[in-house]
């Protein structure tokens, strides 16, 4: 295995100057959409979910907020995101930043503690559903239903399939980056397992994608929404006024995103 000198991290192998590579521009992506959301009209959460979900897939979320959510000119946001396509990434967003969180502390813990792997894929999906579910979905949606046990059973079902689809997706993934001829990866002490991280959620978050348009377009989730502050300009209020309720607005069946 070729080896490089790296100043004060020492000797690295090929795979961890790319994950470093790789960390050092995630590093820049999440700085990027930290700043950039902040102008952009739309609730909190999702604001705090393409954080998160940048921090876990580095420029290729960022690039994704980019394409579907920024608000591309004052007043656009609405009619912006209410194509379908970008309404399932809103949606998918919202189920990986939840989901995704919680089964990162998950296999972070299990891994230190020595769990056999059929043991940590079962914590991780118990904890990750768990977190996704209770925490991310039916805490931060309360306010849509009225009440934390209104939105819990609103959401248990669209955030079970979904939550199928991500460890769908990352199982497979951890497995073969994990088990494979660095075994490495499998310790968090190490750049590689959480490079090895980072690649199987972006695995999970497509996986997952398809069932999320899929909700969405059923109206059993939502994905996008327009949230403008007091003070928002009159050319904004106009726009908001023309377009009517974005797609993005609360599913009449219930769900979140």
């Amino acid at each position: 295995m070729t080896n490089f000198e790296v100043p004060v991290l020492g000797p690295l192998a090929w795979i961890d100057v790319v994950v470093l590579a790789w960390f050092a521009i995630t590093s820049i992506s999440v700085i990027y959409v930290v700043l950039d959301t902040r102008g952009n009209p739309e609730p909190a959460v999702m604001k705090w979910g393409w954080i998160l979900v940048t921090l876990y897939m580095g420029p290729i979320a960022a690039g994704l907020y980019i394409f579907s959510d920024k608000e591309p000119a004052p007043g656009t946001h609405e009619q912006y995101v209410r194509p379908l396509w970008r309404q399932g990434l809103g949606s998918t967003i919202h189920c990986v930043a939840g989901d995704a969180t919680g089964i990162v502390i998950a296999a972070t813990i299990t891994a230190l503690l020595g769990f056999p792997m059929w043991a940590d894929l079962v914590t991780e999906y118990v904890v990750g559903f768990a977190f996704g579910l209770f925490i991310f979905q039916s805490l931060f949606m309360k306010s849509m239903y009225g009440s934390y046990w209104q939105s819990l059973r609103h959401s248990f079902m669209p955030e079970w399939l979904s939550m199928n689809m991500v460890m769908a997706g990352m199982i497979p993934a951890m497995v073969y980056l994990m088990m494979g001829r660095d075994m490495r990866a499998m310790d968090p002490r190490e750049i590689l397992y959480w490079g090895a991280m980072s690649a199987a959620i972006n695995v999970g978050f497509f996986v997952a994608y398809p069932v999320n348009v899929w909700l969405v377009g059923v109206g059993i989730k939502h994905g996008l929404s327009t949230e403008r502050s007091p003070g928002a300009s009159v050319h904004q209020t106009a726009a908001s006024s023309h377009e009517g309720h974005a797609m993005g607005s609360p599913a009449p069946h219930g769900g979140s995103g």
